[in-house]
């Protein structure tokens, strides 16, 4: 169709603008709601592309929303821009090698996803100027997606309501609708008071909070064999309270994650690891204090929109990768272990069943082609959460995966960090931007599309209304 083929060549047409923005944000490499100078650039970006733009909602002042347009249907593209800490690494460079030691580096790609999700705003938007289509396009600059979960502060905040739709990505290692859900996440600080004392000479004065802490942990272990199989729950050591052993440590902190496929069932677990703390403290006889960080909702699929999606996809076809890229690729993929090569090819297969052998072997340095389409079980969850699921309690939902990087190269690692500014980046980048815009399109100008959406939503979502597990005098830090 010709109006799609339009979109394309507006992304095309702005090919190294895009993907100098992308590059630029992987070089600031921002944290959590830190992202002044990554919002900064999107909100000129967006500003000198004629959106109305607000900066700062909902207790962030680095969130972005930019509007165009007016009257129904009103249409959110999300798009993420923070990194993770500690994960720098030098550029293109097929080895573990800092470029400055102990800084963030963009291991989740969010560099590529803010400004893939931007590019398909942009295009959507110039192609309704040109034709004269209504509708409204926002654009929401969502912080810590990675820790912090900024869209369930937004969707708490309402910065989501009126929307009709919404569109995002994610890089991955292949191109895919996703089509599952995601689990449920609190994230919650434990503290725990003591008293210091010697502890060979007055010990019986002392009241050890690290041994609350552990005793806490011991009990949430015991815990994993009576909850659901699905359920995850990790901890990490904040505080210790102190280095030297003769003293009693007076203080120690813990930071839990607790995951399931539903918030109702998080909510249930966290009750029962607050009263495994509380026993904690009082068999220590210390004070405990609960200080919550953040929450977010498992993620609400819809068919409707999935399907149009994946038929854009498909008519987008191969992404267009060059041996170049599949060389360059090779260089990350040559040194994973050999388990590790071997589960990535085992995917493969059973992503792409019937594709031709050697398709399978090109897919090896990086996937190409759009997967199959996958049955759409909001009960399936991966094992993993992302605050995209708060955004999609708001209204329909659908959401890509992209090549960007090697298969078999892992998420959150310093290969991705490395390859955030390839080439084939750039081009799985711009993949997802042209799938956004087109599906934007058919949301727009097909209401029967909309309306089957809705519907489907409704039916998944059975009654329920979304509650935002953050308690209201919790705010973004």
């Amino acid at each position: 169709m010709a109006e799609k083929n339009r979109i394309c060549n507006i992304i095309e047409e702005k090919r190294e603008y895009f993907a100098a923005i992308s590059d630029q944000i992987w070089g600031y490499a921002e944290t959590r709601f830190q992202l002044s100078k990554s919002a900064d650039l999107l909100c000129r970006v967006l500003r000198e592309g004629g959106f109305e733009v607000q900066r700062g909602c909902c207790g962030m002042k680095d969130a972005v929303v930019a509007t165009w347009g007016g009257g129904s249907p009103v249409i959110g593209i999300l798009g993420e821009y923070d990194a993770l800490p500690n994960l720098s690494q030098a550029s293109g460079v097929a080895k573990k090698q800092a470029d400055r030691s102990g800084a963030p580096g963009h291991g989740c790609g969010h560099n590529l996803l803010g400004v893939g999700a931007l590019a398909g705003a942009v295009a959507i938007q110039q192609y309704l100027k040109e034709t004269g289509i209504g509708g409204t396009i926002k654009f929401f600059g969502c912080p810590a997606e990675e820790s912090g979960s900024g869209k369930a502060f937004m969707a708490r905040g309402g910065a989501f309501d009126g929307l009709d739709g919404i569109l995002t990505w994610h890089p991955m290692g292949e191109t895919a609708i996703w089509g599952t859900s995601s689990l449920a996440n609190y994230q919650v600080y434990f503290k725990f008071k003591g008293i210091s004392a010697h502890a060979a000479a007055s010990p019986e004065q002392g009241r050890s909070a690290l041994d609350a802490a552990e005793l806490m942990n011991i009990g949430v272990n015991y815990l994993r064999e009576h909850m659901i199989s699905e359920a995850r729950i990790h901890y990490a050591y904040l505080d210790a309270g102190g280095e030297f052993p003769n003293v009693v440590q007076p203080t120690s902190k813990l930071l839990y994650f607790i995951r399931a496929p539903r918030s109702s069932q998080v909510k249930e677990l966290y009750a029962r690891v607050v009263d495994i703390a509380k026993g904690a403290a009082l068999m220590t006889g210390t004070q405990m204090e609960i200080e919550w960080d953040s929450a977010c909702a498992e993620y609400i699929v819809n068919e409707p929109l999935a399907r149009t999606m994946y038929a854009n996809i498909e008519r987008l076809g191969k992404i267009g990768f060059t041996a170049e890229d599949q060389a360059f690729a090779a260089q990350y993929t040559d040194q994973l272990e050999e388990r590790t090569r071997t589960a990535a090819t085992r995917k493969i297969k059973r992503a792409f069943a019937g594709t031709a052998a050697q398709q399978l072997d090109e897919i090896l340095g990086q996937s190409i082609l759009a997967q199959p389409m996958p049955y759409f079980l909001t009960d399936a969850a991966t094992p993993g959460s992302t605050d995209v699921g708060d955004a999609s309690w708001q209204a329909p939902t659908v959401q890509l995966t992209a090549a960007c990087f090697p298969i078999g190269t892992a998420p959150h690692s310093w290969e991705w960090v490395s390859c955030g500014k390839a080439d084939f980046a750039h081009k799985g980048m711009l993949y997802a931007s042209k799938a956004i815009a087109m599906t934007a399109l058919d949301m727009l100008t097909k209401p029967e599309l909309m309306a089957e959406a809705k519907a489907d939503y409704a039916e998944r979502l059975n009654g329920s209304q979304y509650d935002c597990p953050i308690p209201d005098e919790v705010q973004p830090v």
